[in-house]
């Protein structure tokens, strides 16, 4: 059958392109392998964001016991299990098939194949489009760690239907997603182990962030094993690890072992291009990742791939602007390309940990001239007054613009949000300052940071021609 567009895969990349090009009335075709919505609904943030609410609730719980309150009883993981899938419902209500049929989008689950440059074969059918995108996504990352096969593991994909909360949990990846769960499980009362290769948890954000996380963590009652690399499972309840010199890329010390009642594996992703039969559709392949130009067009012009798949930031909202760049490239002559200094992205520990644009390896590594800007959030009544002072924001400045930055605090994904956009259209930092903030909102840390770099301006020089203009002036 000819369709104008072809799109594979139905979660937040595929559904953008499949929906707006029905809206302007193109014939469409979206094929999904599994469940629509992808791994956002189904596995990622939909379900971990409920988990972690949830697991919040019960964290504030226990806090006021301190003012006298007493909370008996014990966590129901079946009835957590059965609460985050009734969210999920209630999102699938529409992100189904037969929404997107009502809607005109002409909706196939199989694995699809590609036969030629521009058709595919699915569930014995050949389909030809104009164009294609490819939009398959990722999945969990297993390491070849000896033994794994013989244990009953979890991954994103299967923990949030777990029904039992076990005593001893271990996490094997002090990642996004280990970090996040960890925290959930040890809040809801298990016994929590992280193990990390790497000697920070979070190796891709700012240390002394990541290191304020790590001391949050130890007063909540986790346990961090950092430098620690997974040797073996030598039973279905133990797992054998070493300390990991990075150096030298090899285990050394005695080998300590550790007993979990439930793992989840967390170390990575890997992208979804098995079984697509890219070299019929002249689709080059390099490093097991699409070889992709700046306007993510493949080797073959007519197909784009966007999302997870596209081999760059694993985001949800990074995969809906993939998509809208795709979108614009299929209908406008004038093309544009993704623009990766302007992304943000959250990490959903308690405090958040939000970071957006150029970090500071990054202006270092491109040789660009910077000043670093900090504030405590212990300088910040509302935080003080909420007994939140464990967080920072960290700003990078440059010529008077925002660059990029980092911030810990409680909803630091929300209270960013000024600052990506002044960022992202190029608005002087100082222009921050004209804002009248409400007092008390944690959203000060935002001016305070600002009114600190102002404050460097204020020269001897300007403080004396400022004290001259006061006493001419009448």
């Amino acid at each position: 059958m000819k369709y104008d567009i072809i799109v594979l895969g139905a979660g937040s990349a595929g559904l953008n392109v499949a929906v707006f090009m029905n809206r302007i009335g193109l014939k469409v075709l979206m094929v999904e392998k599994h469940l629509i919505g992808g791994d956002c609904l189904n596995y990622g943030c939909v379900p971990s964001k409920a988990l972690i609410s949830l697991s919040k609730h019960m964290h504030q719980g226990k806090k006021a016991e301190q003012y006298g309150v007493q909370i008996k009883g014990s966590i129901d993981l079946k009835k957590i299990a059965q609460t985050i899938k009734k969210r999920q419902d209630f999102i699938r209500e529409h992100e189904n098939e037969e929404y997107f049929r009502k809607k005109g989008i002409d909706v196939k689950m199989g694995s699809a194949k590609f036969v030629d440059k521009r058709s595919i074969s699915l569930n014995g059918e050949v389909h030809t489009a104009k164009r294609i995108v490819i939009a398959t996504g990722s999945r969990p990352f297993t390491p070849p760690i000896d033994g794994v096969e013989k244990v009953p593991y979890f991954t994103n994909e299967t923990i949030f239907k777990n029904e039992k909360l076990p005593k001893k949990f271990l996490v094997v990846g002090g990642g996004p997603i280990g970090m996040e769960i960890s925290q959930a499980y040890n809040r809801l009362g298990a016994e929590v182990t992280i193990v990390e290769r790497n000697n920070q948890v979070l190796p891709k954000e700012d240390k002394e962030m990541s290191n304020m996380i790590c001391e949050v963590f130890k007063k909540e009652g986790i346990k961090l094993m950092l430098g620690y690399n997974p040797v073996k499972f030598s039973d279905k309840n133990t797992l054998v690890v070493s300390q990991y010199d990075r150096e030298k890329r090899e285990n050394v010390g005695k080998p300590i072992s550790i007993k979990f009642d439930q793992v989840i594996i967390a170390i990575g992703r890997r992208l979804n291009i098995e079984g697509l039969s890219l070299e019929k559709a002249n689709v080059q392949v390099k490093d097991n990742k699409i070889v992709v130009d700046k306007y993510l067009r493949t080797t073959n012009k007519h197909i784009y791939v966007a999302g997870d798949v596209a081999g760059d930031f694993l985001f949800t909202h990074w995969a809906e602007y993939q998509a809208s760049i795709v979108i614009n490239n299929m209908v406008n002559p004038r093309k544009k390309s993704p623009k990766r200094e302007n992304v943000a992205w959250v990490t959903y520990v308690d405090p958040e940990l939000a970071s957006f644009g150029l970090q500071e390896q990054n202006l270092k590594e491109q040789n660009i001239q910077y000043e670093v800007l900090e504030l405590k959030l212990d300088d910040v009544d509302r935080a003080i007054a909420e007994g939140s002072t464990e967080g920072k924001l960290k700003l990078f400045v440059g010529k008077g613009k925002i660059l990029g930055g980092t911030m810990l605090a409680k909803n630091a994904g929300e209270l960013v949000g000024e600052l990506v956009l002044a960022m992202t259209l190029g608005i002087p930092a100082a222009k921050l300052f004209e804002r009248i903030y409400p007092y008390p909102t944690l959203s000060r840390v935002n001016k305070k940071v600002i009114a600190k770099y102002l404050g460097k301006k204020l020269t001897s020089k300007s403080m004396s021609i400022l004290r001259i203009l006061y006493k001419i002036l009448p």
